[in-house]
């Protein structure tokens, strides 16, 4: 068997993975990634890439009112029982020296979200916004010929394959048939779109997710890190004092021994394509096929599986094994179904959801993992364990051809294929939407007249929707007077059905404030480190802002690399 020695073997691509390899290199540490599949990137290549650091740069260069203290203060209430005060202040310490070293020794750049609220934003040391931060766009030029490795972004997300970046710019999208200005910046962007496809075969302006992959990866190498892409690594290597010291990773042209002398760190995605572990910690998926991921295929649990082979201790005690988000399921081309993550189409107004009693349940316009512990509850109620989660938006045609509905995208874009398809269900009146839901159709007349009575001045007396900073933030900010409620009054009527599923997994390794694995009696594994969603999400099974996969995962990354080089900063 071939060998290879290193500094650092790092287990995954993504932005766990890529932020220890970037930071370890940079302390002058060699360093290999081993990624599973022929493209690197993993769930962060597909995400939206938002990064929730408290008191970071941008931040504080905008002037955002932030503390160390009031950061702790809101993450003590958001996590409850689970809170890890060693771990929690680690990252609040580090968070910020990690985005600091970014901006300053690497490509990446980071744009401030400073009307990004906290997911709730008035409990205990809640801000209105300023802890949230994106990588700029990216130039995927600069990647050369890796760029054919760079996993793409989730087609669902995209128009045609072009990728739409946050804020101001998903806005002009959204305004596009109103205003000239976003006409033309609309305009511009597609044909830069269409020049790349047409010389690239692919998009070169990375946005969002794939834009943070691609500074990381152009990071890396720069400073000389090969990321092996179709490398899966198969078992870990330990020395006689049970010292983690390497891995076997199965390269294209046969096995390696890979020896790390500083460590090995699991950064492999966590387990959102495991049926297995679903089915053990999802309670909403029984069978563990009832819950549905937008993630890669290859996140299958390998960091895990290799960490308890070591010793190490699974965290399955969390309220909330993963990140919870509403999923619709568009046909694909190949005739399987899609993975439509509904972040934005909640808060719009003339949008409420209803299980199949034709019932709302829930503030739309509160985060995607309050949302989906809401329907879960409430279909429980209404079926008895075990019931089928299953809830539906509903918007009438003015609302569905202004925002769109789910992969339904607004005018000007064609949308009876998709009603053909099925995704997209349309009723003449309330009625008949409701007999193609299976609800019964005076519940939902009277859900949606009683919505009207109050949402035609504005006010949604049985949830609040539009009552936050956060429910607002993602509302339509030029209707009145309020961003997120209208009445659903002019036929047809839309409804797009929803699952439950997931932006990553928050079970994991259980690993300390230096990102070492812990074994069952919580002593760390020497040689054994773990970032990303392999370890243990620090928010206790909540989720209390945008970003708090991928904010930690580059923390605890940076930290994970200043560990093994020996350094206190």
């Amino acid at each position: 068997m071939k060998r290879h020695e290193v500094d650092v073997l790092v287990v995954g691509s993504g932005a766990g993975g890529l932020s220890t390899a970037v930071a370890a290199a940079h302390r002058r540490l060699t360093v290999v990634v081993a990624e599973k599949e022929p493209v690197f990137g993993g769930t962060t290549a597909r995400s939206g890439g938002w990064m929730w650091i408290p008191c970071n740069a941008p931040a504080q260069r905008a002037g955002v009112q932030d503390s160390f203290d009031r950061a702790k203060t809101y993450l003590k209430h958001e996590t409850g029982e689970f809170f890890d005060e060693r771990k929690v202040d680690a990252f609040l310490e580090s968070g910020p020296k990690a985005v600091d070293f970014f901006e300053k020794d690497t490509s990446l750049e980071f744009d401030l979200g400073p009307t990004f609220a906290d997911y709730h934003p008035t409990a205990p040391g809640g801000i209105d916004g300023g802890r949230s931060i994106v990588a700029r766009p990216f130039d995927a030029r600069q990647l050369g010929k890796n760029v054919q490795y760079l996993r793409p972004p989730l087609a669902e997300i995209t128009i045609l394959g072009m990728m739409i970046g946050s804020g101001k710019e998903l806005l002009h999208f959204f305004n596009v048939m109103k205003s000239p200005i976003s006409a033309f910046y609309v305009g511009k962007l597609f044909a830069k779109f269409l020049r790349d496809v047409a010389f690239y075969g692919r998009p070169m302006r990375l946005t969002n997710g794939n834009a943070l992959i691609g500074r990381l990866a152009k990071s890396a190498f720069d400073k000389d890190v090969p990321i092996w892409t179709s490398s899966p690594v198969k078992e870990l290597i330990r020395d006689t004092k049970g010292r983690v010291i390497g891995a076997i990773v199965n390269r294209p042209d046969g096995p390696v021994e890979v020896i790390a002398r500083k460590g090995v760190v699991l950064a492999a995605g966590g387990f959102p394509q495991d049926p297995i572990r679903r089915k053990q910690l999802m309670p909403h998926s029984p069978s563990g096929y009832e819950h549905v991921s937008p993630a890669p295929p290859g996140n299958t649990g390998d960091g895990l599986r290799m960490g308890e082979s070591v010793g190490a201790t699974v965290q399955i005690d969390l309220p909330f094994s993963s990140a919870l988000v509403p999923i619709s399921r568009p046909l694909k081309s190949d005739g399987t179904l899609g993975t439509f993550p509904h972040f934005v189409d909640r808060s719009k107004p003339g949008v409420i959801a209803v299980t199949r009693s034709g019932k709302r349940f829930v503030n739309e316009a509160n985060s995607y993992h309050d949302f989906c512990q809401a329907m879960i509850k409430r279909c429980r109620e209404e079926g008895g364990e075990g019931a089928e989660n299953a809830a539906w938006f509903i918007a009438d045609h003015r609302t569905f051809r202004k925002y769109g509905l789910g992969f339904a995208k607004p005018a000007p874009v064609p949308y009876k294929k998709l009603i053909k398809q099925g995704y997209l269900l349309c009723g003449k009146t309330i009625a008949d939407l409701a007999r193609q839901i299976g609800a019964d159709p005076a519940a939902l007349e009277t859900t949606v007249a009683t919505f009207n009575t109050h949402a035609r001045q504005g006010n949604d007396p049985e949830f609040g929707k539009g009552s936050t900073s956060y429910n607002r933030s993602l509302g339509d900010p030029q209707h009145k007077p309020n961003p997120c409620v209208a009445p659903i009054e002019k036929g047809p009527f839309y409804a797009v059905r929803l699952y439950v599923g997931d932006l990553g997994t928050f079970a994991g390794l259980k690993t300390n404030e230096n990102a070492q694995v812990l074994d069952d009696v919580g002593r760390p594994i020497e040689g054994l480190y773990s970032a990303g969603n392999d370890a243990a999400s620090i928010m206790g099974g909540n989720y209390p802002g945008g970003g708090i996969t991928l904010g930690p995962a580059l923390t605890f990354g940076y930290i994970a690399a200043r560990h093994m080089s020996g350094a206190n900063s």
